[in-house]
């Protein structure tokens, strides 16, 4: 699972004031790493949120989406430096994001990933860490970042 966040997607602090303008800079920063149309990613993120939201609760959503032209799967994590509303399933403003974007044509890798960084955030100790700041952020994802940007 190593190599789903490049360093420089996890954002720690970020400030947002709604649903809607953090997913459009998630998309602009994954279609950047990527190479695909911030408009398209946007998009396709925007159309799974209307099957239903992505607000797992907790504080926390993964939004995805499954994007043609994509052969391998990328995340984006932030940490909010305060909460948003995100319709989330228990009503709760969230504060972390998990995004994601995998191959249209990737099986069931998808709901791999998508299962992977579900059970990693429902886990207390790990939520607790990334909103205490206790360690460093990158540190608690280690194991969803890419090996090159945990050696340097």
């Amino acid at each position: 699972m190593s190599g789903l966040l490049s360093d420089d997607c996890v954002l720690d602090s970020f400030r947002a004031t709604s649903k809607k303008q953090a997913l459009q800079s998630f998309a602009a920063k994954l279609a950047e790493k990527t190479g695909l149309s911030k408009a398209e990613v946007f998009a396709d993120v925007m159309k799974r949120e209307q099957l239903g939201t992505t607000g797992v609760g907790k504080g926390v959503a993964i939004p995805h989406a499954r994007m043609p032209g994509l052969t391998s799967s990328q995340g984006l994590f932030a940490k909010l430096d305060a909460p948003i509303g995100f319709d989330s399933i228990d009503g709760e403003p969230v504060d972390i994001i998990f995004m994601l974007i995998a191959p249209d044509d990737g099986g069931t890798s998808h709901l791999q990933t998508l299962a992977r960084v579900a059970r990693f955030l429902r886990n207390p100790n790990n939520l607790r860490k990334i909103r205490a700041g206790d360690d460093a952020l990158k540190d608690v994802l280690s194991p969803f970042l890419d090996a090159r940007d945990q050696a340097a």
